[in-house]
C-alpha cells in the first residue's frame, strides 16, 4: 500500500477543529510521525498560544494514524472506522505555551499491541526541541 494513496480522513475519525495533524511525514504498521501547525482554532488556544496538553490530543491522533493504517491493510480502505478509549498514562510537558504556526512533529510508536489493546509512546518536538513527552493506553471500541 502507498502512502500517497491515504489521506488523513481516511485513517482518523477526527474532523474540522478537532484533527490538527495535517501531514502524514511517516508511517508503518509500528509506528507514525506527523506534522502539525499551531492554529488559533485549535482546543485550548488563548492569546498566549496553545497549552501543551494538547500535545496529548497529538500523540493520540498520531497513534490514530498506525492502527489507521493498519485497518486499511487489513480490512480496506472502505471499512468502519472505529474509536479508541484513549488513557493517560503518563505526560511531561517542557513548555508553558505553544506559539501561533508553530510546526509540531509527533512521533507515536506501538509499544505494546495486544488485540484491541494498544501502549503507545510518543514525542512531540519543535524543531530540534523536545517539547513534550506522552504514554498512552488505547483500548478499541
Amino acid at each position: 500500500m502507498n502512502p500517497a494513496d491515504i489521506c488523513i480522513e481516511d485513517l482518523l475519525l477526527h474532523r474540522g477543529r478537532m484533527l490538527l495533524i495535517d501531514e502524514i511525514v511517516e508511517v508503518d504498521d509500528e509506528k507514525a510521525i506527523t506534522g502539525a501547525t499551531v492554529s488559533d482554532q485549535w482546543p485550548f488556544f488563548d492569546a498566549n498560544g496553545v497549552n501543551p496538553l494538547v500535545l496529548i490530543e497529538l500523540v493520540a491522533q498520531t497513534a490514530g494514524i498506525t492502527n489507521g493504517w493498519v485497518r486499511i491493510k487489513q480490512r480496506g480502505k472502505d471499512s468502519e472506522k472505529n474509536g479508541w478509549l484513549v488513557g493517560i498514562k503518563q505526560s511531561r510537558f517542557y513548555v508553558k505555551s505553544i506559539s501561533l504556526n508553530q510546526r509540531i512533529i509527533t512521533r507515536a510508536v506501538n509499544q505494546y499491541a495486544y488485540e484491541g489493546y494498544r501502549h503507545i509512546a510518543g514525542i512531540a518536538r519543535i524543531g530540534s526541541e523536545i517539547v513534550g513527552e506522552v504514554a498512552l493506553q488505547l483500548i478499541q471500541t
